[in-house]
């Protein structure tokens, strides 16, 4: 089988990504280049992502941030075997800039166009960076999905639980906004949460003992409302109370992954050393890293997280 070239382009949320790879489609492939466009300067007045403006900014970046791509990877179009982008799920308006870009190019270059499923990318990426074989388990946890899946092999997913309400990412950036942090709330809770004492406040541990693999986080981003707006909370009390509620999460997290375990190994046949991948933007968090590491190790598994810079929204896992 010979390696392919692709042009990769993601703008799902708030990032505006193109990237060329190279490789076959058993992986590990080659990363040419990557180059992702942050927006966190245009959302962080509003403590989050406004839809309209992500999608202005993505149709304001992507013609320079595709030229860059191509630029660092020293290729021209006529070396491109296909373009591929994100076709959701995301926000629609940054989805159809991306996916209406990646129709012309590919209508203009006469090159095929691959649409992309963006959780997908997600699960797939460890086979790109380290080669991981099939079958494998699967934590996908970022601002917008929370998710246990089995990975037997392309296009083959089974989940075993998702979140009832919010995503973990979601709650950390509420949490970060009750706390006054400054957007993106995930990276400054944790960074508050090792100043403070994880045992101060005693809040819920969503879902422990439940004999599915579901998570929630709605109930425990509630009571850290009901805490800070006490006319007892006090200043000084912000990064116990930051500690409190990773503390919490990490203990949900780990408990549900421990359940998918089980799940897993009844379902599957998995290699002699089987492996847990965490992907996503809260995979970039040490604690809960940290947390995971140790369950694998109890369990018998190894465990697999992307570099950092391929947990949150990239092209590289596009491409």
């Amino acid at each position: 089988m010979r390696d392919f070239t692709i042009l990769g382009l993601e703008t799902s949320c708030d990032e505006t990504a193109a990237a060329v790879v190279r490789g076959c489609g058993h992986g590990p492939g080659t990363i040419l280049s990557n180059i992702v466009f942050s927006q966190l300067e245009e959302h962080a007045a509003f403590g989050g992502v406004v839809p309209e403006i992500a999608a202005r900014a993505h149709l304001e970046a992507l013609d320079s941030i595709i030229e860059a791509a191509l630029a660092d990877a020293a290729i021209s179009p006529a070396g491109i075997d296909a373009v591929a982008a994100t076709a959701g799920p995301g926000l629609i308006g940054g989805v159809m800039v991306g996916l209406t870009t990646a129709k012309a190019l590919a209508l203009a270059w006469d090159k095929p166009l691959i649409a992309i499923n963006h959780l997908e990318a997600h699960a797939l990426t460890v086979r790109l960076t380290d080669g991981v074989g099939f079958p494998y388990l699967l934590l996908l946890i970022s601002g917008g999905h929370c998710q246990l899946l089995g990975v037997h092999d392309l296009g083959r997913y089974e989940l075993y639980g998702t979140t009832l309400d919010d995503a973990v990412g979601e709650a950390f950036d509420k949490v970060a906004k009750l706390l006054e942090l400054p957007y993106p709330g995930g990276p400054n809770v944790e960074a508050l949460a090792r100043t403070g004492n994880p045992k101060a406040f005693s809040l819920p541990r969503p879902m422990l003992g439940r004999a599915d693999a579901n998570f929630s986080f709605s109930g425990l981003k509630t009571a850290v409302r009901q805490i800070v707006r006490a006319p007892d909370f006090w200043e000084s009390s912000k990064a116990d109370l930051a500690a409190s509620f990773q503390a919490s999460v990490i203990a949900s997290i780990t408990d549900r992954v421990a359940v998918a375990v089980d799940m897993f190994c009844a379902n599957a046949t998995p290699p002699d050393a089987p492996t847990l991948v965490v992907a996503g933007g809260v995979a970039a968090n040490g604690a809960i890293r940290a947390a995971l590491s140790r369950l694998a190790n109890d369990k018998g598994f190894q465990i697999e997280v992307p570099p950092p810079q391929l947990c949150t929204d990239n092209a590289a896992m596009i491409a």
